[in-house]
């Protein structure tokens, strides 16, 4: 019974945690984009004019300015105008100044982050005894933060920014430091990860390579790197790709078949890819142990 508790009282804080970052996250979101929108229009290039208009208060870095605010009206949100999911609820999914709809994308975020967190403590394939496995644990549930805005972001415009990309490769290196570092057999864990990189990231490169771009994005192929740095094994690396794929044929062919897809729509692969890895990280193992079981039937 005390343990049944232990874990209940693990779950509900991990899920309080979690809807706190996915808070977090979705700020993230559109400051990233923000910014985005200033680099592109001072490069020259096409950007939203209304949308920068709205979001060019977030670029700003000083106390009065660098606080969350309604992007339609731009009142400045009070204390409990921010309390992950609650506020959003209390208002029915609306601005609470000027009353238009804000729609469900950070609430989501919010959700989804709060799942990923409980569920990564639930499914956790790996022991938790010691401090290099809490550390292992930890990273991954950083990596899960940077993976939602990652999905968000990648999902409403279509690319993956380097700000985040880079910061998740650099966590993705100590993960398999740590995986490989612990594991009995160092030389075959290096060659593991070897593979997975080469699935999860070299792939993607020889498509990027030959299709010059046209079919996947080069933040594809440095995403990739990240994941397959995470999960540190081919077979894992493997799963992840076919979760990926098969989770886009899901969406896009009942899409073309009601006529709503063409074979020229594009499709963000990156949140496909981060729901393959969130897959293959928590149940891969036991995808894989289920398959050989039928394989050897």
């Amino acid at each position: 019974m005390i343990k049944l508790m232990d874990q209940l009282f693990i779950c509900v804080a991990l899920a309080v945690f979690g809807l706190a970052l996915g808070s977090f996250a979705g700020a993230t979101v559109w400051r990233l984009r923000a910014k985005q929108l200033v680099q592109d229009k001072a490069s020259g290039e096409e950007y939203d004019k209304k949308e920068y208009k709205a979001l060019l208060p977030l670029t700003k870095t000083t106390a009065k300015n660098d606080r969350s605010r309604c992007l339609h009206c731009g009142h400045v949100l009070n204390w409990y105008d921010l309390i992950p999911l609650v506020s959003w609820l209390s208002t029915k999914g609306k601005c609470r100044y000027c009353h238009v709809r804000i729609g469900a994308f950070e609430p989501l975020i919010e959700l989804g982050t709060a799942v990923f967190f409980v569920a990564s403590y639930l499914l956790w394939p790996y022991h938790l005894g010691t401090g290099l496995e809490i550390t292992h644990f930890a990273l991954w549930l950083l990596a899960g933060v940077m993976l939602a805005i990652l999905f968000a972001y990648d999902l409403k415009w279509f690319l993956l920014p380097n700000k985040l990309v880079f910061p998740l490769i650099a966590i993705g290196v100590a993960v398999a430091g740590i995986i490989v570092g612990t594991s009995l057999d160092v030389g075959w864990a290096f060659i593991n990860l070897a593979g997975s990189v080469l699935i999860l990231s070299g792939l993607y490169l020889a498509v990027w390579v030959l299709s010059k771009g046209k079919w996947i994005g080069f933040g594809d192929v440095k995403l990739g790197l990240a994941l397959a740095l995470l999960l540190a094994d081919y077979k894992l690396a493997f799963v992840a790709l076919f979760a990926a794929n098969l989770i886009g044929c899901l969406i896009v062919i009942p899409g073309m078949i009601r006529g709503k897809m063409t074979r020229t729509t594009h499709v963000p692969f990156g949140p496909l890819l981060i729901a393959g890895f969130v897959i293959a990280g928590l149940v891969g193992q036991h995808i894989i142990d289920a398959y050989m079981s039928l394989m050897f039937l």
